[in-house]
């Protein structure tokens, strides 16, 4: 008489315990699931853009407090994740004394603030005039990088290259502006015109 009333209990209980573990099962995974989410657009809102400038220009300082270039352009937009920020038609040209001015352009450009290293990409154009100390330069590429601060730059493309009327096309490129080196990793072609025309 008492046994099946114990057993109906007994399978109450089990359900009741059964019941409880799967509603705190579900707020656990809901709660998991929410989290997730909120991890998701938090990661997404920080590659937002923090700042967006138009027609911008600003003058990078040396230590000595004198300017060293001029950076401008149609559009920068920076972003905080990595300290990066995205350019449309970029302008460089130094600005030290010592030294002849040079111009770069390009289609846009990518800073690493962090790395004080400058990304210029699509028809790059490089025009330093003829001055007393040396000879009209012009170089084309598609893609350059450019470290303002150390007076350098390097490009793994395809590069054309006039010296006056000297002129080289190469692949794979390293110059220095402030010793005026520049050097060629891979095979290329250099015209040397007559000395009468030089």
């Amino acid at each position: 008489m008492h046994k099946p009333r114990t057993a109906h209990r007994w399978r109450l209980l089990f359900t009741i315990v059964a019941g409880i573990f799967i509603a705190c099962g579900s707020f656990w995974l809901l709660q998991v699931m929410q989290r997730g989410d909120g991890d998701v657009a938090v990661d997404a809102s920080k590659n937002e853009p923090d700042y967006i400038v138009e027609k911008f220009s600003f003058v990078r300082m040396a230590a000595d407090g004198k300017p060293r270039y001029l950076f401008h352009g149609a559009k920068l937009t920076h972003r905080p994740i990595d300290d990066v920020s995205d350019v449309e038609q970029p302008i460089m040209q130094n600005m030290t004394p010592d030294a002849a001015p040079m111009t770069i352009v390009s289609q846009r450009a990518r800073i690493r603030h962090a790395q004080n290293q400058v990304d210029l990409l699509g028809k790059v154009d490089i025009h330093r005039p003829a001055s007393p100390g040396g000879k009209e330069l012009r170089l084309k590429t598609e893609a350059l990088t450019v470290f303002p601060d150390e007076d350098r730059m390097q490009s793994d493309q395809p590069v054309q290259m006039a010296l006056g009327a000297v002129t080289v096309n190469g692949t794979g490129m390293r110059a220095n502006n402030a010793t005026r080196q520049v050097d060629f990793a891979g095979r290329g072609k250099l015209v040397y015109p007559p000395k009468a025309a030089r």
